[in-house]
């Protein structure tokens, strides 16, 4: 049984209130079988985290439960094993965008940069990201940034577009960092900036223009945008299964409406994630923490 999902006639997108759970779950079927453009690769098992090394057993197991509902697959980091997720990501025939994690550790930052030259030379990259969100968290200047990224380009032939991920308002505020990449890779998270489920398809499409703006004819792709389905809420931004449900619906009919490439975050539940972001930081997947699909 399937039901066609009507366009989205309104800022709010589409009227939910009419809906049964049964419809809605039917919706999010017929979305997700047709397929979505990328969604974040989530690598960490129960009881792993952050400097945890990765398995390529591991990677392929999770790799295959996602494969076949996406184009591309979105990777944060190039050493502790998770280099081998592009690997993978190419036996089930996926497109890469690729991501050195940078941060305050000069050490590992000369790691993940050599990690993600080698794995663009072997083939494995077809979008290079150098850094996510380290404007953010101000853990580098600009101009080291600038440099790493500068270290990239050169290193890279001109076939591998080359940016930088960030909060999609650090693209308005940082035009050095904008002009020195080949596209725009903005997270936009109206969940994050407290606002409530029905203004939240308005407020993310602010966001992607904001950075669209900013960028000045440079392509803009959303890296990194959802809402958690549990949790402690956030102002206006209340998680629960159905806002999440709802949120996830919005945003896919609207970027392939209009050809807009988004990664959804994420693709599972992780439980290390709670540290930084509160209880909601273990909600975020489409799929839970044992690999069951939510909805």
């Amino acid at each position: 049984m399937s039901i066609r999902v009507e366009r989205l006639d309104s800022l709010k997108g589409i009227d939910y209130n009419s809906k049964s759970a049964e419809e809605l779950g039917l919706l999010f079927q017929d979305v997700l079988g047709n397929g979505l453009h990328g969604l974040c690769y989530s690598a960490y098992d129960e009881g792993q985290k952050p400097g945890s090394v990765l398995t390529k057993t591991q990677i392929r197991r999770r790799m295959g439960i996602i494969a076949p509902y996406i184009k591309a697959v979105r990777s944060f980091s190039c050493i502790e094993g998770n280099e081998l997720v592009p690997e993978v990501a190419r036996e089930f025939k996926l497109k890469t965008l690729v991501g050195a994690w940078l941060s305050a550790d000069k050490e590992l930052n000369e790691q993940e940069i050599e990690g993600l030259i080698r794995q663009a030379k072997a083939g494995y990259v077809d979008i290079a990201a150098v850094g996510n969100e380290v404007m953010y968290r101000e853990e580098l200047t600009e101009e080291e940034l600038l440099e790493y990224i500068a270290r990239v380009r050169k290193a890279l032939p001109s076939s591998i577009p080359v940016g930088y991920v960030d909060a999609y308002y650090e693209f308005s505020a940082r035009p050095k960092i904008t002009e020195a990449c080949d596209l725009i890779l903005a997270n936009c998270y109206p969940y994050w900036e407290g606002c409530h489920i029905d203004y939240s398809l308005l407020h993310a499409k602010q966001m992607y223009y904001q950075a669209l703006h900013a960028g000045q004819g440079k392509k803009v792709i959303i890296t990194e945008t959802g809402w958690p389905s549990q949790g402690t809420g956030l102002g206006d931004a209340e998680p629960s299964h159905s806002n999440a449900l709802r949120y996830f619906l919005n945003i896919q009919r609207w970027t392939q409406q209009d050809n807009i490439e988004v990664f959804y975050f994420s693709s599972f539940d992780e439980s290390w994630k709670v540290g930084a972001e509160g209880d909601v930081g273990a909600y975020w997947g489409l799929w839970d923490k044992s690999e069951k699909l939510k909805f």
